[in-house]
């Protein structure tokens, strides 16, 4: 059976903790994940987690791996790497997640401007009709905001808002980013318990 392949992708709004421990999750499921952080999501992913992603890949790749406490599984790229395999259609992933995804990026995709290896990859999973899944951490949401996910959305993406839910009672940070990262992972049709569903104990 053929292991399915995820582009996960951080770009410049605040939340990077949902892209990393997504990418986490996926690879301690046996998932292939193809990596990549915009520049300002790898500044904000500095900022908000320690974590460096810039410099050399290989040396980025170590300390991604380091921080998630795993050993393989990520294959790391550079956001203007548009020989990536990702960037085409032909060997595009099966699925694709930009988490955190900055108002900036969601424009462009909404767009079709494709200026970095995650915006092209985004415009090939919408022309390829694979699951693109965009997770927007952003507050207020302006009007050029909302009708910008509207057409994503009509164009076949998936919005999943960082909302975390509260019934679950949640005791962590953790706790909170685990609920949305699961929210993700159902998108994708990926068992998991990471939150508390509604109606069980």
């Amino acid at each position: 059976m053929k292991q399915r392949h995820i582009f996960v992708a951080l770009t410049g709004a605040s939340g990077s903790m949902y892209g990393l421990r997504l990418a986490e999750q996926l690879c301690l499921k046996g998932f292939k994940v193809t990596f990549s952080a915009s520049c300002s999501g790898t500044a904000v992913c500095r900022e908000e987690t320690g974590l460096d992603l810039s410099g050399d890949l290989d040396k980025a790749l170590h300390r991604l791996y380091a921080h998630l406490e795993i050993t393989s599984g990520i294959t790391l790229v550079h956001p203007d790497d548009l020989f990536c395999a990702a960037a085409s259609g032909s060997s595009a992933p099966d699925a694709m997640v930009v988490s955190p995804c900055s108002m900036g990026t969601l424009a462009r995709v909404a767009c079709g401007i494709s200026g970095n290896l995650i915006e092209r990859s985004a415009d090939v999973m919408l022309k390829e009709r694979r699951p693109l899944l965009l997770v927007p951490r952003e507050t207020p949401l302006s009007d050029i905001h909302l009708e910008n996910m509207l057409k994503l959305s009509r164009a076949g993406a998936r919005i999943i808002p960082a909302m975390p839910g509260f019934y679950g009672r949640p005791e962590t940070v953790l706790d909170l980013v685990d609920f949305v990262v699961g929210k993700v992972l159902d998108q994708l049709g990926v068992e998991n318990d990471l939150y508390t569903r509604w109606g069980t104990e």
